[in-house]
């Protein structure tokens, strides 16, 4: 696809954002099943993927690891970034990788120093790119993608969340239900 192509691909959509706004609003949903042992199945839409503990929480590295997972859709985001934004400005990229790395201390997912972190303590994104473009370029190259990529966004400003539960089946032995 050229960057004319895009631009007429994507037109009508920008179009109809700019005049029904609400229309951009869109909601993804993912969803998993508690499996045996401590995992959890998950479906990409293109495979099942079984997530479970991490060899440093105690797995045995057989199982996907959900950290890993995320970095893997950082990677996969900005990667389909990158390269639409190269499209659309025109950026010939002959070939090139896309890599996230994270640090996570897991005294802090395994209750071992209260004060340690829950999750990720710092994520880095790097893009080795080979094209015949100047150094401006790729750098206004690099800018937009990291402005545009939405699960880089995400983690970079956080989002706003909750958690909620529904009870499958009947109450626990000895407890009322609720009405």
């Amino acid at each position: 696809m050229d960057s004319t192509g895009l631009r007429e691909l994507q037109a009508p959509l920008k179009q109809r954002y700019r005049e029904e706004p609400e229309t951009a609003l869109v909601t993804l949903r993912a969803e998993g099943r508690l499996s045996e042992g401590i995992s959890c199945s998950v479906q990409t839409g293109r495979a099942l993927v079984e997530a479970g503990l991490h060899p440093a929480t105690g797995g045995d590295g057989v199982l996907a690891c959900s950290g890993d997972m995320l970095l893997e859709a950082l990677v996969a985001c900005a990667g389909v970034t990158m390269k639409s934004v190269a499209t659309a400005i025109e950026v010939e990229i002959v070939s090139g990788t896309v890599s996230a790395e994270g640090r996570l201390d897991f005294r802090g997912t395994l209750a071992v120093d209260k004060q340690a972190p829950v999750g990720f303590v710092d994520i880095g994104l790097h893009f080795a790119i080979e094209s015949p473009a100047p150094a401006e370029k790729l750098a206004k190259l690099v800018e937009l993608t990291e402005r545009f990529c939405v699960v880089y966004q995400t983690l970079k400003g956080g989002v706003s969340m909750n958690v909620s539960f529904d009870r499958l089946g009947p109450p626990a032995s000895g407890e009322a239900s609720a009405t």
